[in-house]
């Protein structure tokens, strides 16, 4: 049984993977890892296991762990399922989130997630992540919240690229106006506004990963996650 050592190297390893610390489709130097740790490979291995359950590694028998791949169609395929489960969330929180609920919501967002300049790369997306879990939690369905959770945690570092390189004003309006929809009970505005703002072309997807790629290899996860948001550009 996991015990609060397994969960603590659970989610180190986690958070190695989803910035891509570990290089997407290495191969995995246990002891190489228990020792960064300061850790047996027995706890280290159950807590693979775990993130082998959650896609983010690979198991290979004979071979050992692999770090998950960043390929285009299946970042592509993470995004058109995400946008799937949040068109769906606003459309429930829409019918079945309390007035106190949504009221809290909007308050969170401009006192929060409006005005992102000056945030890191990973602040920002931190924030804007919150909102839309935000919404989904507003759904009341739990299952719908933990696997857009998942799905963000594996999109993580290709919105990192996303977040640097993307229209902010457009983001925040959207975020705006997904708010006033949820607010005024339209679900078919949030739903529209809400799948517009979360949809990517297969190009944008192709682009962002061949410039993660390059940054994995070249600069470094950090040089991303770390870069100081600047005021945009109208």
């Amino acid at each position: 049984m996991a015990g609060p050592r397994v969960d603590d190297i659970y989610d180190q390893v986690k958070a190695m993977a989803v910035s891509f610390r570990l290089r997407p489709g290495d191969r995995l130097n246990e002891v190489a890892l228990s020792k960064e740790l300061g850790v047996s490979r027995t706890p280290l291995r159950e807590a693979l296991n775990r993130l082998v359950a959650e896609r983010l590694f690979d198991f290979r028998p004979g071979q050992g762990f692999f770090c998950r791949p960043l390929d285009a169609q299946g970042v592509f395929d993470l995004f058109e399922l995400r946008q799937i489960i949040e068109v769906a969330g606003v459309r429930a929180a829409c019918s079945k989130a309390s007035d106190k609920d949504l009221l809290s919501l909007r308050d969170e967002l401009y006192a929060t997630g409006i005005d992102i300049t000056g945030l890191t790369v990973e602040e920002a997306v931190n924030r804007d992540e919150a909102f839309h879990l935000g919404i989904a939690a507003l759904s009341g369905n739990a299952e719908l919240l933990q696997t857009l959770t998942r799905i963000n945690e594996r999109i993580r570092y290709i919105r990192w690229i996303s977040m640097s390189m993307d229209r902010l004003h457009r983001s925040k309006d959207e975020h705006k106006r997904v708010m006033q929809a949820l607010l005024d009970r339209d679900a078919d505005e949030a739903a529209r506004v809400l799948g517009t703002h979360i949809a990517k072309r297969m190009d944008q997807v192709q682009e962002a990963v061949r410039q993660g790629i390059s940054s994995i290899y070249m600069d470094g996860p950090d040089v991303i996650s770390t870069r100081i948001i600047e005021e945009a550009q109208t």
